[in-house]
């Protein structure tokens, strides 16, 4: 699940078990600051490289308007 239209310049990543232990990795636009427009992609799953295949659906254009993205030391993810 993409939602380009919320993609910002300040992003966050991190994991969380919806259910039955299934991981999904959440990217957030920081300048949203939980509001609507917070939730720019939603990954079944921690490995690097299914994340980084979804993310690529984003255009390029748009992904290099990003400038930090924020991640916790958590091994889960990799």
């Amino acid at each position: 699940m993409i939602f380009t239209k919320n993609l910002g310049s300040r992003l966050s990543i991190d994991e969380t078990s919806l259910s039955n232990r299934e991981l999904y990795t959440i990217l957030t636009n920081k300048a949203a600051k939980d509001k609507k427009g917070v939730l720019v992609a939603m990954v079944r799953g921690t490995k690097a490289g299914d994340i980084v295949g979804v993310l690529k659906n984003i255009p390029l254009r748009q992904r290099r308007k990003v400038e930090e993205i924020t991640l916790d030391m958590a091994g889960s993810i990799g």
